[in-house]
């Protein structure tokens, strides 16, 4: 029995298939296979039924996954402690971050982490808030970054990374640069929004009474998970939409020009990490975090007065 054997038998409860679990584990099908033979034949168990499509794990199986996870999860804590002794920040953390944040804090910001961390394995994964809670409560998940508050967030540990005004991103002349708006005065048939289900969507919401854009052909059924298609359809069609503060960092100096303020208070949203409870992992999410709010603060408005904003909740 070894490590490895107990990674493919974690991976293939994982897919409930051979063949998925072989390529996540980057080695072929044969020799996942006879590894795991090889083991149920060492302890003279049965941990998978492979007569069932999809694979299905036996109910002693269940029970063997189980042990192994602690055991992967034990080794993994020996050699963080490892590194932390010899000062060195390394590990493996999988990390959910949804798509209206991780378009502009994945390049620069987690990279350059990395950067500084060669030791750090991070599997990142751009999700949305659901799905990202999802991943904690099932373990697939070390943490996420998502906009807070956030009601089903509430049973884990968070921590503020920081808050983002959002502004309006427009083509329309009437709606002058150096100008505020209040959002009565938002054409509001002719907003770009993102799919259901985005919290972003849900924050334009409850910025503004928002309806079907009229502009859209009536043969067009058009939804968008990514802000940069929504600013593009502004450039290209016309319209409105609404951009968070660190967008600005991707625009061109002509696009810079279509951003509009909302009046006083400005609208914002809170950016956080959230995670079950302290690990062997909490060292990397901890320095994470830091790293984070270090690199966004450059980028954002950060001479402000808490009176002149007020938060907008993702849900």
């Amino acid at each position: 029995m070894n490590i490895q054997q107990l990674e493919y038998l974690i991976a293939v409860d994982k897919f409930k298939h051979f063949g998925k679990a072989a390529h996540a584990c980057f080695i072929t099908q044969p020799t996942l296979s006879a590894m795991i033979q090889k083991f149920e034949e060492e302890l003279d168990v049965k941990v998978f039924d492979r007569t069932t499509h999809p694979i299905r794990t036996t109910d002693v199986g269940v029970q063997i996954i189980e042990q192994a996870k602690k055991v992967i999860d034990s080794i993994n804590e020996l050699r963080n402690k490892a590194d932390l002794l010899n000062n060195v920040l390394g590990g493996k953390i999988n990390l959910g971050i949804i798509p209206t944040v991780s378009t502009y804090i994945l390049p620069a910001e987690i990279f350059d982490f990395l950067k500084k961390n060669p030791k750090i394995e991070m599997n990142v994964k751009e999700i949305t808030t659901e799905n990202v809670i999802k991943g904690l409560k099932s373990g697939e998940l070390d943490a996420g970054i998502i906009a807070t508050p956030y009601d089903a967030a509430s049973e884990f540990y968070q921590e503020f990374l920081f808050n983002e005004e959002l502004m309006i991103y427009t083509s329309d002349p009437k709606y002058k640069k150096d100008t505020y708006v209040i959002p009565e005065e938002l054409d509001v048939d002719k907003v770009w929004l993102l799919e259901e289900g985005n919290c972003l969507r849900t924050q334009f919401e409850n910025i503004c009474k928002l309806k079907e854009n009229s502009m859209k052909p009536k043969n067009l059924e058009f939804v968008s998970s990514n802000i940069n298609t929504l600013i593009q359809m502004v450039d290209k069609v016309g319209g409105i939409s609404i951009i968070p503060e660190l967008a600005q960092s991707q625009l061109s100096k002509e696009q810079n020009d279509k951003i509009v303020r909302f009046r006083k208070p400005f609208p914002f949203r809170e950016i956080s990490i959230i995670y079950y409870k302290p690990t062997y992992k909490q060292k990397i999410i901890d320095e994470l975090s830091e790293s984070i709010r270090k690199s966004v603060e450059g980028k954002l408005n950060y001479n402000r007065e808490p009176a002149d904003f007020v938060s907008i909740r993702p849900q």
